[in-house]
């Protein structure tokens, strides 16, 4: 019983159908999404009325699919068995996994890609694509059609990956290393291909060294406005490493063993690409690919294929000319090295050489060169370093211009010169790619700013942490200088008082009054207002700095200029479909943009640049003020030192007369038990200077002879209060390196022992 035709809105049990996906040669290809899981599933499904050889190939490609198993290779799923019943006839349906991104051709097809993709795409695509197919030769499996169309986007973990799909035409080598039998999509194939001659596996480096060469440039390498039935004979006897072949207006045929120009690919990378090309794009089949190695098995094409992808490559960004300068880096490369490399290109010293990363953070000298490269990340538009010339604040140029194509330049010279619209197409779409060349120029000088607007934040985070530091030492020298000199004058008050009982010193006297003056002097280094003056203002200048307009992407404008230009580029694609393929037309709304857009980055641009000067005017200031701080720290410090010193020394001196005056009381009582000590008495009469004039003498009051109990216990009070005293001397010597805070307790405790020792005495 023939089955009803399948309806658009058709759903199976739990899965729903979303949309169709695509159309082939003879299947559609369906997306079902699971209700409850949200699982998707590509189902394709074969149409009615395929010849016999269509169902083999049918078959062959289910057989294939479900015995792959790659990252870089789309994976077959099992059917649900609730969708098997949409099949219109006895031929299985296919299911896959879903790829969401779409395919390379849509990828292509974007105006801002009409010169090629981006750098950073390009080597994934040789990294996928490179993997998937020697994946397939592997498991002896030739995809006789690799073409844009059959390569899709999967996003995984963040990560764009390309995986091969339909393989309908692919064919089992265990079937035959030699095939005959197969007509594909002649743009793509093998010369061998569509002149039906045997072909081996090289098949497939041609079809993918045509994608890699229309995925750098924007269009086929060889006479890409032809069918290959019509180029062939034109191309046949290209040489060995050409690849490419354009056709002049006069019909002549020229060919090159180089990329052209214009296209995304760095220095770096633009030699290794076109030997990689030469390899693949070799017309003989026996040649192409280069010979196999005996050691890996793979052949050269493959080997070029991973030294590409292996390469570690510096981009740096020159914020002083706005060029871009790329280094591969050599095994273990020290960064000293790689700076060296950068002053013979840039002519900056390496002692200048301030290199940033995006983040604003400094490349450290300590480490290899290949810290700014990081692992997974490939091309220069992905990630790159930014160089600035600490000698210099303000970058006045030259500034390097993104250069113009032959092409574009023909039509800008003569705006109003009329070219057949498929001309023009070619021409348009290089100018659409300047264009997006020079808003992705701005963008780069933008992060460059920003990231000088990062460093310039972190090094005013340092400069607040000197600034609090700074502060917090001033802040208690001050306090050290203002208890000093308030101790200072007490002790000269106090010594000045018992100066008239009989204990002085002039040369201690002089010394304790210089050191008053140089603690006065000190209050000076303890003043840093000046400094925190100039840190405020700073402060206030870089906040003004982010608060600033041009501290944001002015680029509006010309992506305003780009879209236009898109527009323009569109609508000439489309007059290019109609049948009146000979119209011509000319190029002055075209020109107008291109125009405009130089005008507006040049504005935006030395708006950028007045505001980096800004930035790095700043950053200096702050760069100047650190040794400052330094040495103000460092003469706070001192002062500091001098300062405990100056009382350390002062506490000796108090000491050394209390001791004195303890001694004298001790020698003393001894005497009032011992006559015949008398003799050790050798100190001056501190005892009658410690009494007043008009009391009696001291001695008077000493026990007489026949007090037996009143001598020995007042020596051994004496002696008491001695061992206190010394014992207090040793607690004040370590404390001097905690604190000076409590330092008039000294002749406190000073006159309160002496009290003792007098009335003990009485």
């Amino acid at each position: 019983m023939e089955k009803p035709p399948f309806r658009q809105n058709q759903n199976c049990g739990d899965w729903e159908l979303k949309e169709r996906l695509g159309m082939g040669g003879f299947a559609h290809v369906y997306l079902y999404q699971h209700r409850e899981t949200n699982e998707k599933l590509a189902v394709k499904m074969c149409r009615l009325e395929l010849t016999p050889r269509n169902k083999d190939r049918w078959s062959r490609e289910i057989q294939i699919m479900k015995k792959l198993n790659h990252i870089n290779v789309v994976t077959a799923r099992d059917v649900p068995e609730e969708v098997t019943h949409i099949s219109l006839n006895d031929l299985p349906l296919l299911a896959m996994e879903y790829c969401s991104r779409g395919d390379l051709r849509k990828m292509l097809s974007k105006p801002e890609n009409c010169c090629g993709l981006k750098e950073s795409e390009v080597l994934s695509l040789i990294n996928d694509v490179g993997s998937g197919i020697q994946y397939l030769h592997k498991n002896k499996i030739i995809h006789r059609d690799l073409k844009p169309e059959n390569i899709v986007l999967q996003d995984i973990s963040g990560k764009l990956v390309h995986k091969i799909i339909d393989l309908g035409y692919a064919k089992d080598l265990d079937q035959g290393s030699l095939c005959t039998s197969f007509v594909g999509t002649l743009q793509y194939l093998a010369p061998e291909l569509f002149e039906n001659k045997p072909y081996t596996v090289t098949v497939d480096y041609w079809s993918f060294g045509t994608m890699l060469f229309e995925c750098s440039c924007g269009f086929r390498p060889f006479l890409h406005n032809l069918q290959p039935v019509q180029w062939a004979s034109k191309v046949r006897n290209k040489g060995p490493k050409d690849i490419m072949a354009v056709e002049e207006l006069n019909g002549e045929v020229k060919f090159s063993t180089q990329l052209p120009y214009p296209n995304n690919l760095s220095r770096t990378l633009l030699k290794p690409m076109e030997a990689l090309l030469q390899l693949m794009l070799n017309w003989d089949p026996v040649q192409r690919g280069g010979r196999v190695s005996p050691e890996s098995k793979k052949p050269l094409c493959f080997e070029v294929l991973e030294q590409i992808l292996s390469m570690k490559v510096v981009h740096i960004l020159n914020m002083t000319t706005a060029q871009v300068h790329s280094f591969q880096l050599t095994a273990d490369e020290n960064l000293h090295s790689l700076q060296k490399r950068i002053e013979a290109e840039t002519k900056i010293d390496v002692a200048n050489q301030e290199l940033l990363q995006e983040t604003g953070v400094s490349l450290d000298p300590r480490k290899p060169a290949a810290q700014c490269v990081l692992d997974g990340v490939r091309g220069w538009d992905s990630y790159i370093v930014y160089l600035f010339d600490k000698s210099i604040t303000t970058y006045s140029g030259p500034f390097s211009a993104r250069q113009l194509s032959d092409k574009v330049h023909t039509i800008v010279q003569d705006a109003k010169k009329q070219l057949p619209l498929v001309v023009l197409k070619k021409i348009w779409g290089e100018a659409v790619s300047y264009i997006c060349g020079l808003k992705e120029d701005y963008s780069r000088l933008f992060q460059g700013q920003r990231a000088a607007m990062l460093s310039l934040l972190r090094y005013n985070t340092n400069l607040t942490r000197c600034k609090n530091n700074m502060f917090g030492f001033s802040q208690q020298l001050k306090a050290k200088l203002d208890f000093f000199k308030s101790s200072i004058q007490y002790d000269l008050e106090k010594y000045s008082d018992q100066m008239h009982y009989g204990i002085s010193s002039e040369k201690m006297l002089k010394a304790w009054q210089e050191n008053e003056e140089r603690a006065a002097a000190f209050a000076q280094v303890a003043e840093v207002n000046h400094l925190d003056d100039e840190i405020l203002a700073l402060h206030s200048e870089i906040v003004e700095l982010q608060r600033s307009p041009y501290a944001r992407r002015q680029g509006d404008k010309m992506e305003q200029l780009e879209e236009k230009a898109i527009e323009l580029y569109k609508q000439l694609k489309m007059k290019c479909k109609t049948p009146e393929t000979d119209m011509s037309t000319d190029s002055t709304e075209m020109v107008k943009a291109i125009i405009q857009t130089v005008q507006n980055q040049d504005k935006v641009l030395k708006d950028l640049y007045t505001h980096l000067s800004k930035i790095l005017i700043s950053k200096q200031k702050i760069i100047d003020l650190f040794p400052r701080i330094e040495k103000t720290l460092e003469n706070i410090k001192d002062a500091d030192t001098t300062v405990m010193q100056m009382q350390i020394k002062r506490q000796r001196e108090f000491w050394h007369l209390l001791k004195i005056a303890c001694a004298q009381n001790s020698s003393r009582s001894s005497m009032a038990a011992s006559p015949e000590s008398s003799t050790m008495l050798q100190v001056s009469q501190w005892s009658q200077s410690a009494q007043p004039v008009s009391s009696p003498h001291p001695l008077t009051s000493l026990p007489g002879p026949n007090d037996s109990d009143a001598a020995p216990r007042l020596l051994q009070e004496n002696q008491r209060y001695l061992s206190q005293l010394t014992s207090l001397m040793q607690e004040a010597a370590d404390e001097q390196s905690k604190s000076i805070v409590d330092q008039d307790w000294s002749w406190t405790k000073y006159e309160t022992l002496t009290d003792k020792l007098k009335k003990r005495n009485a």
